[in-house]
């Protein structure tokens, strides 16, 4: 099986993260999918924005969900992307919208495990459902309550634990709840025991973050569901030879 590529809020580590220049980047080299934040705005608006607050990528602070979508469009990046002047925080719609006609697979992350945005898994599924993406799409959180909620909601829908550390016999757990992946931190994956007993019991791996190269090869050697990548040109080159590598073993 041939890992992919997922652009890790875009190509972000040439691009400002979770915007539209950055999912285009994404598209342009060639990444299986991308993955995106979403958090809800004052308004109800889905905002794709991975911090809850506006300090590190935006000129500006305080909290998203203080703010109306209207409120954080005219907001522009910080001095660390000069080149980007016209990068706006997009709302969740205009990403699917971009998106479809690419036939790339979007991981999107509800950001509930700090605030719980009452009804944002009801609003996500149903602007999913209206661009025509349900095929496509993967549910992830931190907030595993969250995914629980999504099943509820869809029974159908693809959905992924994100974890770090302090679990224990994760593909057990991720079963027992219903979810088809687990998205840990990559180091976690340094152990191939983890690797196997996802495999077993028929989960899908997709992990974070992945930025050095010798570590894509072994990931990509594992033959993991996806990485994910601020570099997801590098990760194709380095997915592509292998499959390549493998293409002439057999062949001989």
């Amino acid at each position: 099986m041939k890992t992919k590529v997922w652009a890790h809020r875009g190509a972000s580590a040439y691009a400002p993260e979770n915007t539209l220049e950055a999912f285009s980047l994404a598209v342009r080299q060639k990444a299986d999918g991308i993955e995106l934040d979403v958090q809800m705005t004052k308004d109800g608006k889905l905002a794709v924005i991975h911090d809850e607050t506006l300090d590190r990528v935006w000129n500006s602070s305080g909290f998203v969900k203080d703010f109306t979508m209207e409120e954080l469009k005219k907001l522009r990046c910080s001095k660390d992307w000069p080149e980007f002047p016209e990068a706006t925080i997009p709302e969740l719609y205009e990403v699917l919208e971009l998106m479809k006609p690419s036939g790339l697979t979007v991981n999107i992350e509800l950001k509930t495990n700090i605030f719980r945005y009452k009804g944002i898994e009801k609003a996500v599924l149903k602007l999913v459902k209206k661009v025509g993406l349900e095929e496509r799409v993967i549910y992830s959180s931190f907030h595993h309550p969250s995914m629980i909620k999504i099943k509820k909601l869809n029974p159908d829908a693809l959905t992924g634990l994100l974890y770090s550390e302090g679990f224990i016999n994760v593909p057990y757990y991720a079963r027992l709840i219903g979810v088809e992946a687990i998205h840990p931190s990559f180091h976690l994956l340094r152990s191939k025991k983890l690797i196997k007993e996802a495999k077993k019991r028929k989960l899908s791996i997709h992990t974070w973050t992945v930025n050095d190269k010798n570590i894509m090869e072994y990931l990509a050697e594992q033959e993991i569901g996806a990485i994910i990548t601020n570099y997801p040109d590098i990760a194709r080159e380095v997915t592509d030879r292998r499959e390549n590598i493998y293409d002439t073993i057999s062949s001989i």
